[in-house]
C-alpha cells in the first residue's frame, strides 16, 4: 500500500500483560498469525492477516501493567512538526518523537479531552499492509466526554473537515480530502465513569456473529450488538485483558445511508 497521507490512520497496536493469551484470542477471533517478537524493540510482535501486516501486540512498559487498550496511529510527514501542532492546540505529548531504528519515528499524545493516540512517520515500515479486508483495520471512532475539545483539536492538527450525521444526536465524521477517516462519538452515561476516553478501533470480519461467538468462547465480553447498520453489521467487544475493539462485516449493510452535512 502507498504511504498514507498526513492524518490518515496508518497503524494500531496494543499492550498486553499476557502476550501469548492475546495472540490466542486475536488469532481465533480475527484469524491473525504472528511474526517473531523483536527483542530489540521491547518484544514488539506484528500480527498478519493473510500474510500482510495489520497490527501489533507488545508487553507493557514498566508501570503500565494492567492497562490494555488499542492505540491508533496517524500518519505524519514530520513527526516533530506534528508534535508541535499538538502542543499548540492544547494537546499533551506522552512520548516525544522517537526514532525506531530504520522503521520510522513514533510519538504518543493525548488530546485536550483525554484521548490517547499515536503518530507514525514512516521509514521502512509504512503501516497497514491491508485495510477493510477480513482481519484488517477499517475504521475508528473517538469516544470522548468532551466532544467540543476533540472537534477543535483533531481538525486543527490534521486539517480534517468536520461533518455530522443528521440522524445522530452527537456524532461527527472527520474527512481528509474526500475520504472519511475518523468518527467522533460523545460518551453517554452508559459508559461507567471509570472508563477513560479512547479511540475505538474496528477490525473487518467475514461474519460478525461468528466473530462474536469466537470472542465469547475465548473469554471476551460483548459490550454492544451485533447490530445492523448501513455501514455493516458490527459489535463492540472487550477482550479478556480489557482492551476494547469492534468487529464489522462491511458486506452486510442494512438500510439507507444517513444524511451527512458539513459543520459550520
Amino acid at each position: 500500500m502507498p504511504v498514507p497521507p498526513e492524518g490518515a490512520p496508518c497503524w494500531a497496536d496494543a499492550m498486553f500483560d499476557d502476550i501469548e493469551e492475546a495472540k490466542r484470542f486475536y488469532g481465533d477471533v480475527l484469524g491473525w498469525t504472528f511474526g517473531e517478537s523483536s527483542s530489540e524493540f521491547g518484544d514488539y510482535t506484528q500480527a498478519y492477516a493473510r500474510g500482510r501486516a495489520v497490527a501489533a501486540v507488545v508487553p507493557p512498559m514498566p508501570g503500565q501493567e494492567g492497562s490494555s487498550q488499542w492505540c491508533l496511529y496517524f500518519a505524519a510527514r514530520d513527526a516533530a512538526a506534528t508534535a508541535d501542532r499538538i502542543r499548540d492546540h492544547g494537546g499533551e505529548l506522552l512520548m516525544e518523537p522517537m526514532r525506531v531504528g530504520d522503521l520510522g519515528t513514533m510519538c504518543l499524545a493525548r488530546d485536550p479531552g483525554g484521548v490517547v493516540f499515536g503518530l507514525w512517520q514512516a521509514g521502512t515500515h509504512e503501516g497497514f499492509e491491508a485495510m477493510a479486508e477480513p482481519g484488517a483495520y477499517c475504521w475508528a471512532e473517538v469516544f470522548t466526554r468532551e466532544p467540543e475539545k476533540s472537534d477543535a483539536f483533531f481538525p486543527a492538527v490534521f486539517s480534517y473537515r468536520s461533518r455530522r450525521l443528521e440522524d445522530e444526536t452527537d456524532f461527527r465524521i472527520y474527512d481528509l480530502g474526500e475520504r472519511s477517516v475518523l468518527g467522533r462519538m460523545r460518551m453517554t452515561d452508559d459508559f461507567p465513569p471509570e472508563v477513560p476516553p479512547y479511540i475505538n478501533v474496528y477490525f473487518t470480519v467475514a461474519d460478525c456473529d461468528e466473530a462474536v461467538s469466537r470472542a465469547l468462547r475465548r473469554g471476551g465480553v460483548l459490550r454492544f450488538g451485533p447490530m445492523d447498520t448501513p455501514f455493516g453489521r458490527f459489535a463492540a467487544i472487550s477482550d479478556p485483558q480489557g482492551a476494547d475493539f469492534s468487529v464489522i462485516d462491511v458486506t452486510a449493510t442494512t438500510g439507507e445511508m444517513p444524511k451527512i452535512t458539513d459543520v459550520d
